[in-house]
This record gives C-alpha cells, sequence and structure tokens, in this order.
C-alpha cells in the first residue's frame, strides 16, 4: 500500500502541462503560429511571454527584424506596434525588469524560441525571435524559451527585411493577437 501511494504522490508532483502561446499572424503571412514554452529549461522567461500575452501587450506588435535564413524577431511592447513610429522598433520592452539569463543546453534549431537581448546576457524583456534554420552559434549565448509546435509556413512567410540588420521596410507582418493556450 505504501509503495501504491509513494507512486501516486510522484505522479501528481510530475511536471505541469506545458502553456504555450497562440500568434494569429496577418500581413504577408497569414495564420497562427503556435508555441509550447519551455518552463523547465527557463522559467523566469517563459512566466514573462504569459504574463504579457495574458495582458495584450503583444497584440498588434510587429516582426520588426527578419533576416531570411536566420529568424523573425518580435515583442517590442514599447516601440513596436503596427500603426505607430515604427523607428525605434527593437529598441524597447516593457515596464518590468530586464531577466536574468536562463541558458540552457538546447540548440537553436529551426523553430526554436529565443530571447532577444542586447550585449547583456541579463537583458531580455519582451522580445523573442523564431529561427527560419539552425543556428549553432547562439547556443549557450541566448536563453532558449520554447519551440513551434505547428505553424512553421506561416513562419516561413512573414515579411523578410532588406538588408543585412532585417530590418522590415513598408508595412511588416504584425502579431494580430497572441492568445495563451495550455
Amino acid at each position: 500500500m505504501l509503495r501504491n501511494l509513494a507512486l501516486i504522490f510522484a505522479l501528481a508532483a510530475g511536471p505541469a502541462l506545458a502553456a504555450g502561446i497562440a500568434i494569429d499572424v496577418e500581413g504577408e503571412a497569414s495564420g497562427t503560429i503556435t508555441i509550447e514554452l519551455n518552463e523547465a529549461a527557463a522559467p523566469q522567461h517563459a512566466a514573462r511571454i504569459l504574463e504579457l500575452a495574458r495582458e495584450g501587450a503583444y497584440d498588434g506588435v510587429v516582426f520588426h527584424r527578419v533576416i531570411d535564413g536566420f529568424m523573425a524577431q518580435t515583442g517590442d511592447v514599447q516601440f513596436g506596434h503596427a500603426g505607430g513610429d515604427l523607428s525605434a522598433a527593437g529598441m524597447g520592452g516593457s515596464a518590468l525588469p530586464d531577466l536574468p539569463a536562463e541558458f540552457s543546453d538546447i540548440p537553436f534549431t529551426r523553430g526554436v524560441v529565443g530571447m532577444a537581448r542586447s550585449q547583456s546576457p541579463d537583458s531580455a524583456n519582451s522580445q523573442f525571435f523564431i529561427m527560419f534554420a539552425d543556428a549553432p552559434h547562439l547556443n549557450g549565448q541566448y536563453t532558449v524559451v520554447g519551440e513551434v509546435t505547428s505553424g512553421l509556413e506561416v513562419l516561413d512567410a512573414i515579411k523578410r527585411g532588406d538588408s543585412r540588420s532585417g530590418a522590415v521596410s513598408g508595412t511588416p507582418d504584425v502579431m494580430a493577437q497572441v492568445r495563451v493556450v495550455d
């Protein structure tokens, strides 16, 4: 009987179901990208994305930096809202404090989601990027916060930037709505 109780408690204490987000994309790309957040590898970063998504902070934010064959970056809730002046997009964050790095051994491969940051490893805030392709030079340098579970075809259709910097000219694609999913 004690063995059965121990097994029941072990199962009950197991990992919780992973939460994630569904990003409804509009623009040249149209559809939904679903991301499972890795709360075990990056608990603070996953919690931050969930908090901002629940608040609606990501709704209407553009993909401001998109480099073909590399990644699509978004999440600047301060300067990245569609319809506004996007000249500072990519330089802002949320009103919340920056997060300490949560580096892991998870490699940056196609579909992996990483947290954007400045030169300081402890400067991630609200911005994140989604990998078009493998980028081993990022391994151990940025926090991996999740992975695309569906919608890679939507990711692939996102409007690319015009230069090596990935700055998107004209009208960038936008995260019309970001919803929390369990």
